[in-house]
């Protein structure tokens, strides 16, 4: 009602927080739609996919929450995952969202094959996690008094491994911080 009478900065600004408070609004709703999805009993759509490849485009989906944050990877070119890669997606976008959020660089991701099982870590050099059971990170709407959000992207992550047959852990890294 009153942009005109706003500066072109004050304009830009209030642009920007407009796009940031909807992109927030998209990842909430994402999460909601993948965690119903999943939890009324869809079965994913697996096909044999590198690893580099679905690791690669959720580094590219995250690069403006990143902010240009250090991210070391570790990950053979020639490991192949057999998963949905939509759905795998956004379990490695929420928890390198999650990283972000919470810790402080260098992110690392690794993934490796131990004997019949891809193990996927990714890691942050932050506070670490807090005492208690961090199994409970991964249930719905739990999440850190001062962090935003609200508290549904490890609940996806968890629902989206399960679903693929897998497990998901969290535990404080030796050196500091989460992986």
């Amino acid at each position: 009602q009153h942009g005109e009478s706003l500066s072109a900065a004050a304009r830009t600004e209030l642009a920007q927080s407009i796009v940031e408070d909807a992109r927030r609004l998209e990842r909430v709703l994402s999460n909601l739609l993948q965690l119903t999805r999943v939890e009324t009993g869809l079965e994913p759509a697996t096909e044999w996919v590198p690893a580099e490849e679905v690791i690669g485009s959720a580094l590219t989906r995250t690069e403006e929450i990143r902010r240009g944050r250090a991210v070391e990877t570790d990950v053979p070119p020639e490991l192949l995952l057999k998963i949905d890669p939509v759905l795998f997606e956004q379990v490695l976008i929420n928890l390198i969202e999650n990283a972000t959020k919470h810790g402080a660089p260098p992110l690392a991701i690794r993934a490796r094959r131990q004997g019949g099982v891809v193990e996927i870590e990714v890691a942050d050099r932050g506070p670490g996690l807090p005492e208690g059971e961090p199994a409970r990170l991964f249930d719905k709407f739990v999440r850190d008094e001062i962090a935003p959000g609200v508290g549904l992207g490890l609940a996806v992550v968890r629902a989206i491994v399960q679903a693929h047959g897998g497990t998901v852990t969290a535990e404080n890294r030796p050196g500091g911080g989460a992986v």
